[in-house]
């Protein structure tokens, strides 16, 4: 009887073990059909297995769903990359809004506002938001200003135990006397490694600015676990590349653009932006290390690994744009881990992932040191020999428009007042006279980042190919007797323009700023940041008062001398804003295509295909067809064999191209442009596409609705 009784609870218990077996694999698979990670997944690889919507069908998509956040405003964008995780998306409005929906119908279910019901004053910039959970108990967290905030999955209520009631202060851990009066943010989402969420920050590009570094955070608790110094202290790798104690004053050097993780080897990837300030850098001689690097961390500790640095002493506002991909590669018939890093120049580097040895040959070329006075110009930059850039690198006259005779007139007459470029071309140093950088500031490959499919090795890779017009200018000199004009050429003129004319969309024009807000909501504007503008608090509230009142009012009012804040810089030089090399209608002044997306053969280097992308509707109508377009946002690949890509700005399309040879699939016009990367997953057997209609970049009309994509319901 015992013996009977002994077999029957061992059958009962292997049965139970094969439905627990069962249901780990339902999870798993669960897992894979969704999008729970920014850019899919640690590895930032923007791939999905799903395949329901594929090469043969994808030109029967329509519309699933829609979701307007109600929240866009006149210059609103919205970027974000939202996840999905156990059938609930979860993503951000133009006002910062974090919500989550029921993936398969877009219904709202929870809404949280950072504002806590207050007006939300500017414009924001957002790429998503972390996921986390274990056991029942999930997290989302996400960056608003100068906060980093843990929020309950199932409800969007604050976690109490999270930092100082559900938020930890950013500013705080920095090691600078001065870093709450200092822009410090979340732009693009952290990664979680087992109990830390991993994150970089956001910084003013201007002096004075916090310094990028990295840190690690207890998930639970908010506790900083770990911090990585970008710009070296005493005693660390890489101080000897900065001036002494450049640490307590230089800022930037900061990963913005995201982190990609390898779970299994417990390695965080991290590439980082320029040092403050951009274009010129007498008060930063040397290289520079970590920025405009491709950082390899220990996860656990965040102690260096390896690095690469892509630029040495950058003054060309090359940040490393994105995230890069952990990708798989053939080397010699071999599987090889390897990373792949996108650059704003269109240049793509890959080394092996745990050593960081390069996986295809970088040569060190001669370039100009013709730096301005008190300038020390690094000498040698690194070039991949492969794989092929993805945009073109320097600009001659023999690529110079030809949309009409009347344009190419204009900008040839122009081009030849530029300075000229030396064979080093893009790393000729900024000077008193213009220049034109190509791609332009925003790239090149942007923050959109790149998709790589394993079944051919290929990483996709959208580009914008506009080129920039650098020029530098003294900055006006402090005032015996300061005044609230003074103070605006000295601290807002190189973006927004002496005449307050500024370059619009990105730099909006401030003459008519009464219109929009009043004098409180300006001064926060000008303490707290706005967009790509970083916060003034350092300056105080005198000088804030009179900036505000010049640009409210035009009354010049003076400011006392001892308002003016000590700084321990003093730069010469700045720039004349940040121009775009344009013909005399507004399109760029080199030939098509002025956008590209691109398969790069990760195996050999080479480009398997590039095909235009994006149009603008009014050359369409005139027979210019396939001209490219500005694009802001990224691909995802699927292994159904397709490339979903929004990113055009003017034509408001969302593409599918068929992944081996970039034919187009398909196509669908959206209210607004999507300059947001998509996400793709599975809910109740239904394969959706998503991507964030947001528009408002260059001047394009701005919206706040989400849109999701599938095949028609039983087909």
């Amino acid at each position: 009887m015992k013996n009977w009784k002994l077999v029957l609870l061992l059958g009962l218990a292997a049965v139970a073990a094969v439905i627990a077996v069962r249901s780990q694999r339902s999870d798993a698979a669960d897992k894979s059909q969704e999008w729970r990670t920014y850019g899919g997944g640690p590895e930032n690889v923007h791939f999905s297995t799903l395949k329901q919507i594929n090469r043969e069908n994808v030109k029967q998509l329509e519309v699933a769903w829609t979701y307007d956040t109600g929240d866009a405003f006149d210059g609103s964008e919205m970027q974000c990359n939202p996840v999905i995780a156990n059938g609930v998306l979860y993503a951000t409005s133009p006002k910062m809004r974090v919500f989550a929906l029921d993936a398969a119908t877009g219904k709202e279910r929870w809404s949280f506002d950072p504002h806590e019901g207050r007006k939300a004053i500017g414009k924001f910039r957002n790429r998503g938001v972390t996921y986390w959970e274990e056991g029942n108990e999930s997290r989302i967290f996400f960056g608003f200003q100068n906060w980093l905030y843990a929020l309950d999955a199932k409800t969007g209520k604050v976690i109490p135990s999270f930092g100082n009631a559900g938020r930890v202060d950013l500013r705080e851990g920095l090691g600078r006397s001065d870093a709450r009066s200092l822009t410090v943010g979340i732009s693009t989402p952290g990664i979680v490694y087992k109990d830390l969420f991993i994150v970089g920050s956001i910084v003013s590009e201007s002096l004075p600015a916090a310094p990028g570094h990295i840190r690690a955070y207890d998930l639970r608790t908010g506790k900083m676990r770990w911090i990585f110094h970008t710009i070296p202290q005493p005693g660390e790798y890489g101080y000897e590349t900065w001036p002494k104690d450049a640490h307590q004053y230089i800022g930037g050097t900061n990963a913005w653009s995201g982190l990609a993780l390898d779970e299994k080897r417990g390695l965080v990837f991290a590439p980082t932006g320029s040092a403050t300030f951009d274009f010129y850098g007498a008060n930063r001689h040397g290289d520079n290390l970590f920025a405009n690097t491709l950082l390899c961390l220990d996860a656990n500790t965040g102690k260096r690994k390896w690095h690469f640095q892509v630029v040495r002493h950058d003054l060309w506002d090359r940040d490393l744009p994105a995230a890069p991909a952990l990708v798989t590669i053939k080397r010699d018939g071999k599987d090889v881990d390897a990373v792949a890093q996108t650059t704003k120049s269109g240049h793509i580097f890959v080394f092996e992932r745990e050593t960081g040895k390069a996986l295809f040959p970088i040569e060190y070329r001669k370039v100009s040191t013709q730096g301005i006075d008190g300038e020390q110009v690094a000498d040698t930059q690194p070039f991949p020999l492969l794989p092929l850039p993805v945009a073109r690198q320097v600009m001659t006259e023999a690529m110079l428009t030809k949309r009409t005779p009347e344009a190419h007139a204009a900008v040839l007459e122009r081009f030849r007042k530029f300075r000229p470029s030396s064979p080093g071309g893009q790393y000729d140093p900024p000077s008193l006279q213009e220049s034109v950088v190509l791609p332009g500031f925003d790239g090149g490959p942007g923050w959109g980042g790149a998709a790589f499919d394993p079944e051919s090795n290929f990483l996709f890779v959208n580009a914008s190919e506009v080129p920039c017009i650098l020029k530098l200018v003294e900055r006006p000199k402090p005032k015996v007797q300061p005044t609230g004009k003074s103070l605006y050429e000295r601290n807002c003129a190189s973006c927004h323009g002496k005449d307050m004319q500024g370059t619009p969309p990105e730099f909006p024009a401030l003459a008519n700023i009464s219109r929009k807000y009043n004098d409180t909501e300006l001064r926060t504007i000008i303490r707290n940041g706005v967009g790509r503008m970083p916060g003034f608090a350092s300056l105080g509230d005198e000088v804030t008062q009179a900036i505000a009142r010049l640009l409210l009012t035009g009354e010049d009012v003076k400011v006392s001398a001892t308002a003016i804040p000590p700084s321990p810089i003093d730069l010469k030089y700045t720039i004349d804003g940040y121009p775009r090399f344009l013909d005399p209608d507004g399109y760029p002044a080199i030939e098509p295509p002025w956008g590209t997306l691109s398969a790069v053969d990760l195996n050999s280097g080479k480009i398997a295909w590039q095909v235009p992308l994006g149009e603008h509707p009014e050359l369409v109508a005139k027979g210019l067809r396939d001209t490219g377009s500005w694009n802001y946002g990224g691909p995802i690949v699927t292994a159904g064999g397709v490339v979903f890509i929004g990113a055009t700005n003017f034509d408001r399309k969302f593409r599918a191209f068929d992944k081996a040879t970039g034919k187009l699939l398909w196509e669908g016009v959206m209210p607004f442009a999507g300059n947001a990367t998509p996400a793709t997953y599975q809910v109740a057997g239904r394969q959706f596409v998503v991507i964030a209609a947001g528009g408002g970049k260059r001047g394009a009309p701005s919206g706040g609705t989400y849109v999701a994509f599938a095949l028609p319901q039983g087909k």
